[in-house]
């Protein structure tokens, strides 16, 4: 458990500055900012991308960042082999003004060279490249995390009784003239105590992320709660090719938009992504609203809508807050732990704390060795002095109790 979050605390803090990285090691993906130019609208950059690469399915386009346009894209069938095309990518990126192709990538493949850097360290981070299975896996341990950080807060109150707070007040002092072995058990107790809050906050978040239906059962306890698949339970089936073409698409969820901001009270801000699933047979037209957590980055966390692929009637309407305070308080989870709000000292924040998390895994299997040495070396000692007294050895010594050693 300890190697693994090991991981994720070193993957975590380069993370907090996720766009800022692929900035530096992926800037060909990012457009000259043109200011005062309006950007082109989602259903052009979507129908440039078709034409872009005729033997791609385009599944979404998104603004991740305002100069920085990813268009999802998926094989078409190839007729002459029955077989999808072998494209070597699946992550498109356009100049959100001209249309214009700025690069490809296949996300997280590390032989496309330093373009893939962040992509990968995104994988690691959530699935250790072992998808569905590391997925999964990082879930449990995520329960697991959150459990510890109750153990962990318990194993250090003080034993006995009389002057409580007097003793307790030791666990989060770091004596830093003692031995080694003090200085490593003060830090990961007064580390683990001062951070106690913020870290059971990220291990629930990750539990949250990699774990659904155990994250939903708790949080149904506490909270009025609605699960994003019960709101799917009533679309339209599965649709391969819809009437509707893109811009079509984008018209009408502009309309709708308009008509659920009125009826719900928010204001719509900016159009952030267009996306067609086949497996539904519905639009997904998302906007930037005042309902959003995210300030940082228009990406992710953000109000839409789901349309019907044919007919362009409305489906389903998502706002991150402000309705049922289950889904509030699961925003806000999201963009703390994506370092997505309160700006660059917060970014810094979460960076450090990834380090931290590193550090209090180190140092906790550090003090855990010890121990385990200490046990060995008492349970031999007991051992021996068993022995001399079965042989009626004259000098018996005293067997070293753990706190001694």
């Amino acid at each position: 458990m300890a190697a693994f979050l090991a991981i994720i605390g070193v993957t975590g803090s380069l993370l907090a500055f996720n766009t800022e990285l692929e900035r530096v090691f992926a800037p060909q993906l990012f457009a000259n900012v043109r200011p005062g130019v309006a950007p082109l609208d989602l259903a052009t950059l979507a129908t440039r991308a078709e034409a872009l690469v005729p033997g791609a399915r385009v599944r979404g386009v998104v603004f991740t960042e305002p100069d920085h346009v990813q268009v999802y894209t998926e094989p078409k069938i190839d007729p002459s082999t029955g077989r999808p095309y072998d494209l070597g990518f699946d992550e498109l990126y356009l100049d959100p003004w001209t249309g214009a192709e700025l690069g490809r990538r296949m996300r997280g493949d590390l032989s496309q060279g330093i373009i893939n850097l962040m992509p990968f360290v995104y994988e690691v981070h959530w699935t250790l490249t072992l998808g569905n299975f590391g997925w999964t896996f990082f879930g449990i341990l995520a329960v697991l995390w959150t459990l510890d950080c109750f153990v962990g807060f318990y194993l250090t109150l003080p034993r006995g009784s009389g002057g409580f707070w007097r003793r307790w007040r030791v666990a989060w002092e770091v004596k830093w003239s003692a031995s080694s072995f003090r200085v490593n058990l003060d830090l990961h107790r007064a580390a683990g105590l001062w951070l106690w809050i913020v870290l059971l906050f990220f291990a629930w978040s990750s539990v949250m992320m990699n774990l659904r239906p155990v994250y939903e059962r708790v949080i149904r306890i506490a909270f009025d709660y609605q699960s994003p698949r019960e709101s799917r339970t009533a679309l339209p089936v599965p649709n391969e090719r819809p009437r509707l073409n893109w811009h079509s698409a984008e018209s009408a969820g502009e309309k709708l938009m308009a008509e659920q901001a009125t009826l719900h009270g928010f204001q719509v801000e900016q159009p952030l992504g267009l996306a067609y699933n086949p497996e539904t047979g519905t639009y997904t037209y998302e906007i930037r609203s005042s309902r959003d957590v995210f300030r940082r980055s228009p990406k992710g966390g953000s109000t839409y809508i789901e349309l019907d692929g044919n007919s362009g009637e409305f489906v389903s309407l998502f706002q991150p807050t402000g309705v049922r305070r289950g889904n509030t308080v699961e925003s806000w989870l999201y963009a703390l732990h994506m370092a997505r709000v309160f700006g660059r000292p917060y970014q810094i924040f979460v960076c450090v704390l990834g380090l931290f998390v590193t550090m209090l895994s180190v140092t906790g299997v550090y003090i855990w060795w010890r121990k385990r040495e200490v046990r060995r070396f008492t349970a031999s000692q007991a051992i021996s002095f068993a022995n001399r007294r079965a042989a009626g050895s004259a000098a018996i010594p005293t067997p070293c109790e753990e706190g001694q050693l």
